[in-house]
């Protein structure tokens, strides 16, 4: 009976805060207990956010910023405010404005990648807002090429190839831990995007519908929102935050797995890549 009214009471809350779901009974039921003590939570908080290892909480403690497990941190676009409230509620909106931030950063540093000195602009923002941000104006300038002439590709990817080399000549200069895990991330992703470039110059592409470019993971920004497309699939961009962490070379298996899981995402399905990484 006891047991009972607990599953039933564990599974109320669940209701409200979904993610609470992938917490174990016990781990749950000492998050709840933590109402009056709020920063007691954050001991869990890798349990229910993948990359938020720990909050910035005021005096009063409501939390400002969310930071990552490598230190990096993140400004909330509004204070979250715990006072009074059954956790399942403030993680809530813990979970909302961490979307809103990092859509908010995301936006800022599209909006910002023209204005400054690629070298600069990788400094000077969060890790996974560089990686997402470089691949928007990637795909924009790519299409841009592409509806111009096979010779305007060319010239893009000589572009690519000078861009990457300055890339890593900046991890030679003096950055701090953070900068050099986003620098490291990014020149993964520039290969990649030479490469795709390349492919385009030797397959002679001249179409935007070309399946050699739309089987590409493209980003777009797009009435007020980022978007993820490949081939026919047409998703929107999640806005977890991930922290800033290292990416694995791409290679043509990577793309494979990417054009599986959008294909299975736009079905309303999902996938789980198994395998020596």
């Amino acid at each position: 009976m006891v047991q009972k009214g607990l599953s039933d009471y564990l599974e109320k809350k669940r209701s409200s805060f979904a993610r609470f779901y992938f917490l174990a009974d016990d781990d749950l039921l000492e998050i709840l207990s933590q109402t009056k003590e709020v920063r007691n939570v954050r001991p869990h908080l890798k349990k229910v956010f993948e990359a938020i290892a720990d909050l910035d909480f005021k005096a009063d403690d409501s939390m400002i910023a969310m930071i990552s497990a490598e230190g990096e941190r993140i400004d909330f676009i509004k204070k979250v405010e715990p006072k009074d409230r059954n956790v399942e509620y403030w993680m809530g909106d813990v979970e909302r404005i961490m979307l809103g931030s990092v859509r908010n950063v995301l936006l800022r540093s599209i909006m910002e990648y023209t204005e400054q000195d690629r070298n600069e602009w990788i400094k000077t923002h969060a890790g996974q807002v560089v990686l997402n941000g470089s691949q928007v104006h990637w795909t924009s300038d790519v299409e841009e090429a592409i509806k111009t002439g096979v010779p305007e590709v060319k010239k893009y990817w000589e572009f690519l190839k000078a861009q990457l080399t300055s890339t890593v000549n900046l991890v030679r200069q003096k950055l701090t831990k953070l900068q050099k895990v986003s620098v490291n991330a990014l020149i993964v992703i520039d290969v990649h995007a030479r490469d795709v470039v390349e492919t385009l110059v030797s397959t002679n592409i001249d179409n935007v519908e070309a399946f050699e470019w739309i089987s590409q993971l493209r980003y777009y920004w797009e009435e007020e929102d980022c978007r993820v497309k490949c081939v026919t699939t047409n998703f929107p961009y999640g806005y977890e935050y991930l922290g800033n962490t290292g990416r694995l070379v791409i290679t043509p298996l990577t793309d494979k797995c990417y054009m599986t899981l959008m294909g299975a995402l736009a079905l309303n399905l999902g996938g789980a890549p198994a395998g020596p990484a």
